[in-house]
Order: structure tokens, then sequence, then C-alpha cells
């Protein structure tokens, strides 16, 4: 069933939005998966970026994989970090040797033998293809949540999977109860 899964524990597992006027026009209008996050740090991947010269059969052409079945879908701009780094989001019915389990909402995957699954047409059931990431250190994320800046969504598989990239910001916002164009680009003052 397509709809809110159970998360791990801190942010992993659920949506991470920009607000508007967040001040870093990296993230301007971004839903991130929050993949890894713990006291060390968080990991998450940008799912509505499309590159705008880069689709799939193009990057398995660089990598030598024969598309076989694999749909030529657009690859997304996963984040400013590593940005020659590819991972695949997907969902949690694939695993592969180094596949992170994201609870129960989506997993990542940074091997080639995803790829490869997915030409087959024995990958996961849905995915996208990123490349790079978002970041940040120890306690980067918790101090960004408490300026303006971030909101917080529940992970929610029709988002990820379902909704198209340039729809996803604003059907995030929508499922907590917010309309995007009621938000302010800058915070007010009481």
């Amino acid at each position: 069933m397509l709809d809110r899964v159970e998360s791990p524990p801190f942010l992993s597992g659920q949506l991470l939005l920009s607000m508007p006027g967040i001040g870093d026009d990296r993230f301007e209008r971004s839903v991130i998966a929050i993949c890894l996050h713990d006291d060390d740090g968080a990991l998450g991947l940008v799912i509505n970026k499309p590159l705008p010269d880069l689709t799939l059969h193009g990057l398995m052409a660089q990598l030598d994989i024969a598309p076989g079945v694999a749909p030529d879908v657009p690859v997304l701009a996963g984040g400013p970090m590593a940005p020659g780094h590819g991972v695949v989001l997907h969902s949690a019915d694939y695993a592969a040797g180094n596949t992170i389990q994201v609870g129960t909402a989506w997993a990542f995957t940074s091997t080639l033998d995803v790829l490869h699954a997915i030409a087959r047409g024995d990958g996961p059931r849905h995915w996208h293809m990123l490349l790079g990431h978002a970041g940040w250190g120890a306690g980067q994320l918790d101090g960004e949540m408490r300026q303006h800046g971030w909101h917080l969504a529940q992970g929610d598989a029709r988002i990820v999977w379902q909704v198209p990239a340039e729809q996803r910001w604003q059907r995030a916002f929508a499922l907590t109860g917010i309309d995007v164009t009621q938000l302010a680009a800058t915070p007010g003052r009481a």
C-alpha cells in the first residue's frame, strides 16, 4: 500500500521541504527524502530536481550498461554534495549487498548492481536515479530545523513514487495542510 509508512528514529524516512526564501538557491523548492539521520549527521536525496541534460539511458551508456527494459527517465540532481556519485533511491522491495533500508519507507543503493537489475527488469518496483546528495554534519540539520528554512513532512510513498517531480514540493506541503501559495518568503515579526 502506498501511503504513510513507519519511520526509524530521528528524521530518517521523512521528507524535508524547503521553505520559500530558504536563502540557498541549491535548495529552493526542494523535497528531500531523508535517508540517514543520527547523532553523527544526516544524508538526504533531493527528489524533485531533474537534471536538464541527462537521462537514465545516457547515464547507462556512460557506464557501459545496456538499458534493456529500463525506461529512459530523467536523472535527478540528488544534492550539491558529490554530484558525480550516483545513487538509486528505491522501494524497500529490493536489496543488494550495500542497500541501506530506511525503515519501511524506502531504501537506497549506490552500486551498479541495482542499475543492472533495473535493466533486466528484476530491480525495485519504484526507483529514482540520482547524482549527488545533501548532507549535514553532527547537529547541523537539527540546528537548521530550529530556524526558518525547513518544514518536515511524514514520508509518504505516494509523493515519492507517484507524483510527478515538478509537483512534489507543493503536494508534500499539502499533505501537512499547508497551501504553498499562502507562504511568505521571509519570516514575520510579532
